[in-house]
């Protein structure tokens, strides 16, 4: 079955963030500059991540069948939905699970400051590896701990972790918990099975709860092989929360709808307290069916948005290499988006703005955002219409080569 992914979709009166929104801040402004009445002045907007496609037909049918119902009371998980989250779990990364080590939330980031608290006190330490997705930072700071990062190292182009940083830091500081970014964002790296294990053993040896954020774990590009977490050495994986969702596999990001697996009885209990002290145990009880079918029914779709991400990844690095030169991207392992090296321009991070946003018109993450390591890149979201990101680096490329003449 062809699905399409071509069209380009009209965001207007959807409160779309991506679309209808600028952010300034860390405040969401609404704003009119991608309006497809502007023309060619319009911003194309390939910041946040989520994408630009239709969910899969059997998510909007089961939705529409729930709002039909017009009951939209509380709702609680139910064993079909746990069922579709372990035979998920079990068919896509081999991990056999039991029921119980489910623990559903309304979203991986208001889960993260849960176990920073949980499992944290005021003035301890929790390990990141920079460039890395900016909540993580949040979630530290805003409860007053304090962030160590064993930043990755760039080696001929890839990523790496840094091994004996880890057991230094580790060693040295009073670090608590480590959050883990499997597959990684933004660099998109997959870490292989011996990586893992490796940071596991750290970890287990110097008793650091792991955190292990898998919610880019089901796109994994052809070529390359997922590991999750849970399906480690159990001895060595033990003392460790796998976050998972189905919000970035099939775009359904604003339903708020996560899951904890947590095969440690002691660690589960302390979580559940946690998520009831702050007030967020409800769930929403559309996330909960759109969930459930995802897992259920919508693997073809996945299928097909993997190959064509692969084709705008291709289609990004090609034309990089063709035409924009001075700028290079990560090889892509995983993720629908792009981590591209833009430090030949020489520009600092408000230049390098100026030339994205101001002289081409294209809406992007700054790499400082996901740390100082970030530092002259930019982040791309290549879950869209190639017809988009053809337009963007189009512009990129006048954009630069005015720069450079």
């Amino acid at each position: 079955m062809t699905i399409d992914f071509d069209t380009k979709w009209d965001h207007r009166g959807l409160n779309s963030l991506k679309w209808e929104f600028f952010v300034r801040d860390g405040e969401p402004e609404p704003w009119e500059d991608t309006s497809p009445d502007l023309g060619d002045a319009r911003v194309l907007s390939m910041w946040v991540a989520d994408m630009d496609f239709r969910v899969a037909e059997p998510i909007v049918a089961a939705l529409q069948r729930r709002v039909q119902s017009g009951i939209f009371g509380y709702a609680g998980v139910t064993s079909g939905y746990i069922s579709a989250v372990t035979s998920w779990m079990q068919r896509r990364h081999g991990c056999p699970l039991n029921h119980e080590w489910v623990v559903a939330t309304i979203g991986l980031v208001p889960a993260l400051h849960m176990i920073v608290r949980q499992f944290t006190g005021p003035g301890d330490s929790v390990l990141i590896q920079r460039p890395v997705y900016y909540p993580f930072s949040y979630a530290v700071e805003n409860n007053q701990r304090k962030v160590i990062s064993n930043s990755l190292c760039l080696e001929n182009g890839e990523y790496r972790m840094d091994f004996d940083d880890l057991e230094a830091k580790v060693r040295d500081a009073n670090i608590k918990l480590a959050i883990l970014c499997n597959p990684h964002n933004p660099v998109g790296r997959v870490w292989s099975r011996g990586e893992l294990s490796k940071f596991a053993r750290i970890c287990h040896r110097n008793k650091i709860l792991v955190v292990s954020d898998e919610i880019h774990g089901d796109l994994i590009l052809p070529g390359h092989k997922m590991t999750s977490y849970c399906a480690l050495d159990p001895e060595l994986t033990e003392n460790s929360i796998v976050c998972t969702s189905a919000s970035k596999t099939f775009n359904l990001a604003g339903l708020k709808t996560s899951n904890l697996i947590i095969k440690n009885s002691d660690i589960r209990a302390k979580m559940k307290a946690e998520i009831h002290a702050s007030g967020l145990w409800g769930l929403n009880p559309f996330g909960l069916v759109a969930t459930q079918t995802a897992y259920e029914s919508g693997e073809s779709w996945l299928k097909e948005v993997i190959r064509y991400i692969a084709d705008n990844h291709e289609l990004l690095d090609s034309y990089l290499r063709m035409y924009i030169p001075v700028l290079s991207v990560a090889p892509a392992e995983a993720t629908y988006l792009a981590w591209v090296d833009c430090r030949g321009l020489g520009l600092d991070e408000s230049a390098l703005n100026d030339l994205m946003m101001g002289n081409a018109r294209v809406y992007l993450n700054n790499g400082s955002i996901f740390g100082p390591e970030g530092s002259g890149f930019v982040r791309i979201n290549l879950a869209c219409p190639s017809s988009i990101l053809k337009e963007a680096l189009g512009r990129i490329r006048t954009a630069v080569n005015e720069l450079l003449t």
